[in-house]
């Protein structure tokens, strides 16, 4: 799911700030780990530590890369976070001796999470973990139902990132998994308003009136979300399908302001012709999972984008060296 999703967030983020848009992100995770800190790399990728020292999530990272803005520990919040505060709180007697539940209280805290500290921004962008169904996000998802509610009418929107795969036998894409997916949704009490249907090909105009009808979305607000040559081509795909003025249009800000792409344009166009190439080798312990080493492999690939370069990675398992013997 993280693959699935990771650029979605970054790709929003890029389209809205390229407005003028003050942008924040901010990323809850269902698992009951306090933090990423204790996690294996093989498992999770990398912990992505902030300026502020916190052990994140290795999304943090994209965000941070995106925005140009330093993340801090408030902008990742796990369900082992927020137990351990309410356990916290009910241990000082600051219920004052109420049951304590899911719900109001933990889904109280995800709310409170969500909504503080963001008066300094137009657009808070929340990038729920998982997938639809998972039992540990239930309460991420009550909690934004409710957030719907009591926010000001117009102030909050709900973008569902779906799969549609593409069945060879069959030789046609498949909408019945995002239907699914959907009524699985709004069973919950939530009705997306934009649909983002990851695809590996163009999605047909049959598919996408399709997928409008059975998941009650206007036509224009089922945006395919295909694969590209990089993850900064990402804005500039999601601007040709759409989705900037979508998500606009459903808080009510129309006509909107002409985005500003030339850095974005510029940047992919030096991906796309590079004047040399340079080959790196990374020697590492969890070789088997690129994600554990994240953050590297971008500042080398921004290194390649500001040099003009193409950088090839060579990985080299560490235990190839530990087996050899010592030089003499």
């Amino acid at each position: 799911a993280v693959s699935l999703g990771r650029d979605s967030g970054c790709g929003t983020r890029g389209f809205v700030a390229g407005r003028g848009y003050r942008v924040r992100l901010r990323k809850l995770d269902p698992y009951l780990n306090v933090d990423p800190g204790t996690m294996s790399p093989t498992q999770h990728g990398e912990v992505f530590v902030t300026d502020d020292g916190a052990k994140t999530d290795l999304d943090l990272g994209h965000y941070e890369r995106f925005t140009g803005r330093s993340a801090t520990k408030t902008d990742n919040i796990t369900t082992g976070r927020i137990y351990k505060n309410i356990i916290d709180k009910e241990r000082r007697g600051d219920y004052l001796g109420a049951t304590v539940q899911v719900i109001p209280h933990v889904t109280n805290e995800i709310k409170d999470f969500i909504v503080e500290g963001n008066s300094d921004y137009d657009f808070v962008i929340c990038e729920i973990g998982g997938t639809v169904g998972d039992i540990e996000a239930m309460p991420f998802v009550e909690a934004i139902r409710q957030l719907g509610n009591e926010l000001p009418r117009g102030n909050a929107i709900y973008v569902h990132l779906t799969l549609m795969p593409y069945i060879p036998a069959a030789g046609e894409l498949k909408t019945k998994p995002t239907q699914h997916s959907v009524k699985e949704l709004q069973a919950l009490g939530i009705h997306p308003d934009i649909l983002l249907v990851r695809a590996d090909r163009e999605i047909p105009e049959p598919e996408r009136r399709k997928l409008s009808l059975f998941c009650n979305v206007r036509p224009s607000a089922v945006i395919q979300a295909l694969d590209v040559a990089n993850i900064y081509d990402v804005p500039m795909a999601y601007h040709k399908e759409g989705l900037d003025n979508e998500v606009l249009a459903a808080f009510g800000i129309e006509p909107a302001p002409k985005p500003r792409l030339d850095a974005w344009e510029e940047v992919s166009n030096r991906i796309r012709t590079p004047e040399g190439e340079v080959t790196i080798a990374i020697v590492g312990k969890y070789t088997g999972l690129k994600d554990a080493y994240k953050s590297l492999i971008e500042a080398l690939h921004h290194g390649g984008i500001a040099n003009r370069v193409k950088v090839k990675l060579e990985w080299i398992e560490s235990e190839v060296f530990e087996k050899e013997d010592p030089a003499p």
